[in-house]
């Protein structure tokens, strides 16, 4: 899930280099708004995706981080499938048209979609119609394995894709129209045969308190991680890390680089200190988000643990700039 960074093109007359730098933003004359302390729950075993609008202040959505395998990108020409990497999913393309034949997970390579959320770094990627795809669906969080299924993507239209599925072995055989609605980012299957209301409308979220599945370049291995991504759609966060959180004014949104990838905040605000076995929580990273509305705010997270000490509840100060 990789989203690819942008480069600006290098020209070489002085004259247009010069007519096309980058302005700054610019910067209206206003005051801030108060600085707001929250936190919402994931629990201990972080089983919930929690959804949240920094306009209002509020969890617009929650679901257990198990309801779905599949999400299917719902704009009229998006024809991206991305798996669930909250349960650390993974796939593996068969290269096989033929779906009976599929009936094991042996000499398949299965790979995880990128944490930067790129729809041009999914593990599914540019999938051909009818080849057979087996989905590991990961695990609960208790650990336990949530079995594989097999599927092959049949069809895309402007309005729906049309998928059929089974379990490894066969049973639980499925033909469905997965219908698309722009107003969200994805529609969401699960593979035990439904359809499942996960994300809230594109336009009313800015950021979702999840696990996700990290993957480490250095030594190309991955990790199941606990953390805030952003909205896919609009959202974009810069990272300030050396300037203290009340420093951090309107004018630094010229100062600091944006990205949408969409976990630019990621899971590295903590870290767990196997002396007190506890986790740390580093207040000086601060982000500062352009919202779903254009809005401009700052961020930091000042705990993860509740009131009787148990972990799971990311605790977060913000202001609007």
């Amino acid at each position: 899930m990789i989203k690819t960074i942008k480069y600006l093109l290098l020209i070489t007359l002085p004259v247009v280099l010069f007519s096309c730098e980058k302005e700054e933003l610019p910067v209206p004359a206003h005051d801030p708004g108060d600085v707001i302390t929250n936190s919402v729950t994931m629990e201990a075993d972080y089983r919930f995706q929690l959804f949240f609008d920094l306009e209002t202040n509020t969890m617009v959505k929650k679901n257990h981080k198990t309801d779905w395998d599949l999400g299917f990108e719902t704009s009229v020409i998006g024809n991206k499938i991305i798996l669930n990497s909250a349960k650390y999913m993974k796939a593996a393309n068969t290269n096989t048209t033929n779906f009976t034949s599929v009936n094991d997970t042996v000499g398949y390579t299965f790979n995880i979609d990128m944490p930067s959320g790129s729809l041009d770094s999914t593990t599914i990627g540019n999938w051909t119609a009818s080849n057979v795809y087996i989905i590991d669906r990961g695990f609960n969080e208790l650990g336990a394995h949530q079995g594989f299924s097999k599927i092959e993507f049949i069809s895309m239209s402007t309005t729906d894709f049309n998928v059929h599925f089974s379990n490894l072995d066969g049973t639980n055989d499925i033909t469905m129209s997965i219908p698309k609605n722009d107003n969200y980012n994805f529609t969401f299957l699960s593979l035990s045969g439904n359809l499942v209301a996960i994300e809230p409308p594109k336009e009313d979220w800015d950021i979702a308190f999840t696990q996700y599945t990290h993957f480490y370049h250095n030594d190309q291995t991955t990790y199941l991680v606990t953390g805030c991504v952003g909205n896919r759609n609009k959202v974009e966060i810069a990272q300030v890390f050396d300037k203290d959180f009340s420093m951090i004014t309107i004018n630094d949104i010229n100062n600091y680089s944006f990205s949408s990838n969409i976990n630019n905040i990621g899971f590295e605000w903590k870290e767990y200190n196997f002396s007190t076995g506890k986790y740390i929580v580093f207040s000086d990273k601060n982000y500062i988000i352009k919202s779903i509305e254009g809005k401009y705010y700052k961020l930091h997270f000042i705990d993860f643990y509740d009131g009787l000490g148990i972990k799971g509840t990311p605790t977060f100060e913000f202001q609007e700039l």
